[in-house]
């Protein structure tokens, strides 16, 4: 295991499902101090592990009072801060636009000429690059063509969110790289964190949480369009390995896929949480969301195999039974979050 011995560390969106699983592993390697920036706008604090090592401040980055705090001092930023995610944005564009893109030009902007980060390691989004469609996917490469036909304003920040870390790398040197998230799934991800943001997808905010949660209520899993979209299911402990790979061996400059590399698809992804709970209640489906055109895609792992040596290695239904375990022994936590937006509904 890679030591981050004596390294200082920031993670913005910290208090988040990848960030706070991230945490986790640079504990395990030793860091010398993490300080974690995040407005909690779709995470809890409690997400958060008490350790000494640990500063947490609750804002936004794009905040100068707490942007003008970042001295030229730390050694590595994961930069994972998000406005979840693509209902959220096309319900509230601009809410997208303040926390999704102008905090990562604010960011990328003000330490822009510092001479001693080693690595930005900034969270891109998988869904932005795939093809959009039905038919036979294949895997989605770092140098696949980017469509200016978008889903959601979510798709189109995070891509612009590329474009400033190759503008600001090409024209200041910063050392930023670029990790293009698959479809994230495992234990610490809260379904209804943070604040309500306009949309039931406030609380159902990914496929893999909901049903598991619905599952072990015995409830019907709701499946859209017969469930024929497939995904790249990526662990939540494979991303936290891959991040800290970008990190440590990442070319400045460069994009790599944090994928599985396998496409799974929805109706697949129903029936075995369903057998793994032994939820009887079985499968409803429903239309197609009219907005998503991205049917089924799936993201290679050549480049990043070959110039990162990482690779994805947890089994998906055994990911899927750690995800479950989770779920029941925190499910009081996670009730109480779903709740508390109900009145909205």
């Amino acid at each position: 295991m890679v030591s981050f011995k004596n390294k200082r560390i920031i993670i913005v969106g910290g208090a988040g499902f990848v960030g706070s699983n991230l945490i986790h592993h640079l504990i395990q390697r030793e860091c010398n101090s993490i300080w974690i920036i995040d407005n909690l706008l779709s995470s809890e604090r409690e997400n958060i592990p008490d350790d000494s090592r640990i500063h947490f401040t609750e804002g936004s980055i794009a905040d100068d009072n707490i942007l003008t705090k970042i001295t030229d001092s730390y050694d590595f930023i994961f930069h994972l801060a998000t406005y979840h995610g693509n209902q959220s944005s096309i319900h509230d564009p601009i809410a997208d636009h303040d926390n999704n893109l102008y905090t990562t030009l604010k960011l990328f902007n003000y330490i822009k000429n510092y001479k001693n980060i080693k690595k930005i390691v900034y969270s891109a989004a998988g869904c932005a690059t795939a093809e959009k469609t039905f038919n036979n996917a294949i895997a989605t490469t770092e140098d696949a063509p980017i469509s200016l036909r978008q889903d959601s304003p979510y798709s189109i920040s995070k891509l612009v969110g590329e474009f400033y870390a190759v503008y600001f790398h090409s024209q200041n040197g910063l050392p930023v790289v670029r990790a293009r998230f698959q479809n994230v799934y495992g234990p610490g991800e809260i379904l209804g964190a943070g604040q309500w943001r306009g949309t039931p997808a406030t609380i159902w905010r990914n496929v893999t949480p909901t049903f598991i949660y619905k599952a072990l209520k015995s409830e019907l899993l709701p499946v859209e369009n017969k469930g024929l979209a497939t995904r790249d299911f990526i662990f939540v402990d494979d991303i936290c390995k891959g991040l800290i790979a970008c990190a440590l061996k990442g070319k400045s400059g460069d994009v790599y896929n944090i994928a599985s590399g396998k496409e799974i698809s929805i109706i697949q992804l129903a029936n075995l949480i369903n057998e793994l709970t032994k939820n009887s209640a079985g499968i409803k489906l429903i239309p197609q969301r009219e907005w998503d055109h991205s049917g089924r895609r799936f993201g290679s792992t050549q480049k990043t195999e070959q110039k990162l040596g990482f690779k994805s290695q947890t089994d998906f239904e055994e990911g899927l039974k750690k995800t479950i375990e989770w779920t029941k022994e925190n499910f009081s936590m996670i009730e109480k979050n779903v709740k508390k937006h109900w009145h909205r509904l």
